[in-house]
């Protein structure tokens, strides 16, 4: 009888426990989530839903990346700008920090770079490079561990979403 107690208290917890980590969000989640146009450095660019990721974290906020078109806008800011990083919780990468708020990211040159919406940089940090990954996609978010992995092709940073 104690046996059969102590396995149901054990099964309760495990539940508890996936209710509060954080989701990843399924395509349809995020088609409903993020916008068709994404505003930065003065003009609007179509998403990428199909190159996109997200997660809703055990306090009910989100996190939502996604690649841009990016063809209207200056060489400069092509560079370094390929996607939109929305948050409604603070975020840790390995050296920045992001509030909630809406931002521009791109990987150029061994660095993952986070920029306002005006394109000014916010903070730059080391990318590493997944040579084991078998399949590298324009786009993902992974989980690892406690946090994530944002991959760009091979290229990748961990984060983490309070």
């Amino acid at each position: 009888m104690i046996r059969s107690k102590n396995w149901i208290f054990l099964g309760v917890l495990l539940g508890l426990i996936s209710v509060l980590a954080a989701a990843q969000l399924s395509s349809d989640e995020l088609k409903k989530l993020l916008p068709a146009s994404y505003f930065f450095a003065g003009q609007s660019a179509p998403v990428q839903t199909r190159n996109s990721g997200g997660l809703k974290t055990a306090g009910g906020k989100y996190v939502l990346v996604s690649l841009v078109d990016n063809s209207g806008y200056s060489t400069a800011i092509k560079e370094k700008y390929q996607g939109l990083f929305i948050t409604e919780t603070k975020v840790t990468f390995e050296g920045g920090t992001l509030d909630p708020g809406q931002y521009g990211f791109g990987f150029k040159d061994e660095k993952f770079i986070v920029m306002n919406v005006a394109a000014s940089d916010l903070f730059s940090i080391a990318s590493k490079n997944d040579d084991q990954l078998k399949h590298p996609v324009p786009l993902k978010l992974e989980k690892d561990g406690d946090g994530y992995r944002l991959y760009a092709g091979k290229k990748y940073v961990t984060l983490k979403a309070d």
